[in-house]
């Protein structure tokens, strides 16, 4: 019987692959090449078949911080906390986290914070997350904070300041690849082999990017939604004062070039390989976040390292307390956070910035 339920649940993935990519030959066939930003969001949010819609993959496909150790999302709530007090500790305030999966930072936050006078009471607790599946999972999850869902970050409530968490979350916006040909620079795009399989290739026609790439470089990663998300930000912060967390993998300097990958059980995979059914994911460049922020007349801490922020926090300090009250968890205990801080592991290659309405003062740890 087991083995027939695993032969079914086979077949009902290969169903799922086909489909998506079904729909990818015949849109590319009847219009021609798409980019691969286009690619990347129908493969990650397309409501009937994209990956986080349908298949959310934590602990099969790629494993986040907050899964790594507790102490991730202990130290992520008690950051929220202080500076919740630091906006003056307001009556009501919104607490949201973008793209929550299945809730364990902010279920460690919120335990983390219990003692923090008031801090509890004021929160309205809210998720933006789009896949039905995970929203069922937190709603239950959350029960007794009555959490609520907000469907985009531009419909975030203005009637109350906030606090955002984005963890591993700028790495899914869509990405432009640009390849440099000679002196002019072309869009990377998919479209079909001679035997009607999805390839990459370029496009003939010169791509003029917004930024202005290293003259060094051959290629390079535009993510179109950070300027978006900065629009939005300025908007929202036009209307009530707030704070935003972005941690994410990606440089604080460096123009990103080829970064586009794609995990499946854990294994990294050809991004054209199974659309739909496996994560796609790029660096982020936390250098254009910034200047984009500065831009829109915002306030930005960082970009630091994820070691920097975590054991500015006192990382270390929570180690060594839980690992008195559990020497039998010690070691797993020290290998988690060591994964966190490393700069072999996590520690470098991820990258910590805050986003904050103009006038409200730098934020701890970055």
């Amino acid at each position: 019987m087991a083995g027939l339920e695993r032969s079914e649940k086979a077949e009902r993935l290969c169903s799922h692959v086909t489909h998506l990519k079904d729909r990818l030959i015949a849109m590319i066939r009847a219009s021609g090449p798409i980019s691969v930003a286009t690619f990347m969001d129908l493969c990650l949010h397309d409501r009937r078949h994209g990956y986080y819609a349908t298949r959310p993959g934590l602990g099969e496909d790629f494993i986040t911080a907050p899964e790594t150790s507790q102490i991730f999302g202990e130290l992520i709530g008690l950051w929220a906390a202080h500076d919740w007090q630091t906006m003056g500790a307001p009556e009501r305030f919104s607490l949201i986290e973008i793209g929550p999966g299945r809730g364990t930072l902010m279920d460690d936050a919120l335990r983390a914070t219990r003692s923090v006078p008031g801090f509890h009471d004021a929160i309205d607790l809210q998720f933006i997350e789009p896949s039905p599946v995970l929203q069922a999972s937190l709603a239950e999850r959350f029960t007794a904070c009555d959490a609520s869902f907000v469907s985009e970050l531009g419909k975030v409530p203005v009637d109350q300041p906030f606090i955002l968490i984005a963890n591993e979350w700028l790495d899914c916006l869509p990405v432009q690849q640009l390849v440099r040909v000679g002196e002019a620079w072309h869009e990377r795009v998919i479209g079909l082999s001679d035997a009607d399989q999805l390839m990459f290739g370029l496009n003939p026609d010169p791509f003029p990017p917004e930024i202005s790439p290293d003259k060094t470089a051959d290629a390079i990663e535009v993510q179109p939604g950070l300027k978006t998300l900065t629009e939005t930000l300025r908007s929202l912060f036009d209307q009530t004062r707030g704070r935003a967390l972005f941690i994410d993998y990606g440089s604080a300097h460096d123009i990103p070039d080829d970064t586009l990958r794609s995990y499946q059980t854990g294994q990294q995979i050809d991004p054209l390989a199974a659309p739909g059914d496996s994560d796609l994911t790029c660096d982020v460049d936390f250098g254009r976040l910034q200047r984009l922020a500065i831009g829109q007349g915002l306030r930005v801490d960082g970009p630091v390292s994820q070691s920097q922020y975590l054991l500015s926090l006192g990382a270390e300090a929570r180690l060594n307390q839980l690992a008195t009250q559990h020497p039998e968890q010690a070691d797993e205990l020290y290998a988690g956070v060591r994964k966190l801080v490393d700069p072999a592991e996590m520690g470098v290659s991820f990258q910590v910035l805050a986003i904050s309405h103009p006038d409200l003062p730098a934020t701890a740890g970055v």
